[in-house]
């Protein structure tokens, strides 16, 4: 697994990506603005320092509870939350639905030391396109929010793979139920949402599948459309839900 959470950044680290991607793939003309949401003040700073090195993300505030995240999160728009789940006086899961209403253009990403399969399914619920687990590395929190910035979602492997055992249960729990018809899916557009489901995201699809990043973007795309979601999460749901999909 990746090294010590944050510790002192490496030059290789602040030389990566210095340039940002827009959704469409060009590049991004403004810094991604980050607001930064945790009870621990150090840990806040320290993810400050690290994310000054990178010259496309620039950290416009901080907060150290949820209710605080929801009016630092009206007043600053931030383009990305990067809010822990557990603190005092309101909770990140709480606090992602009213930031959605006041910073609709947000994108949240829990960063959390809790890998509880409960706390993964009610933040996504709540509004929540990334859920990362605080042992990941320096430089990998900076390509998580280049990555929701760019429109994809991120979770960490771990927590990933509790919540493919979490929908194939929940086919078995559900395999009496009436199912209402799905839209069907073409073959490539089914391998596509396969290799969602495992998380990967669409540079290392395209790779696995042969075919360019941007086609990997209109499949994804059209799935969305197909099934009238609204997040690649949200599709992976509705396969398992739906028999679409089958994670053996």
């Amino acid at each position: 697994m990746a090294d010590s959470s944050f510790g002192p950044m490496r030059d290789e680290d602040a030389g990566e990506s210095s340039v940002g991607m827009g959704p469409a793939g060009s590049p991004r003309k403004e810094p991604i603005r980050v607001l930064v949401v945790d009870d621990h003040a150090l840990f806040r700073r320290g993810l400050e320092i690290v994310l000054a090195a990178e010259e496309d993300i620039q950290v416009v505030g901080e907060a150290g509870d949820g209710a605080e995240a929801v009016d630092k999160a009206a007043d600053l728009l931030p383009d990305i939350v990067l809010m822990d789940v557990r603190m005092p006086r309101r909770g990140g899961i709480e606090a992602c639905t009213s930031i959605k209403e006041v910073a609709p253009s947000a994108k949240i990403i829990m960063l959390t030391i809790s890998d509880e399969e409960a706390d993964l399914y009610d933040a996504i619920k709540a509004g929540a396109t990334g859920y990362l687990l605080k042992e990941i590395s320096t430089d990998e929190v900076a390509t998580a929010i280049r990555a929701v910035a760019d429109g994809q979602s991120q979770i960490s492997p771990s927590m990933a793979s509790k919540l493919l055992t979490e929908f194939k249960s929940m086919i078995q729990r559900t395999d009496e139920r009436r199912l209402v018809p799905a839209p069907r899916l073409t073959d490539r557009e089914l391998e596509v949402l396969k290799l969602v489901a495992t998380g990967m995201n669409n540079r290392d699809i395209a790779k696995e599948l042969f075919i360019s990043e941007n086609t990997v973007k209109n499949h994804v795309r059209n799935i969305l459309e197909k099934l009238q979601l609204h997040s690649r999460m949200e599709a992976v749901v509705y396969a398992m839900r739906e028999k679409i999909l089958e994670i053996r």
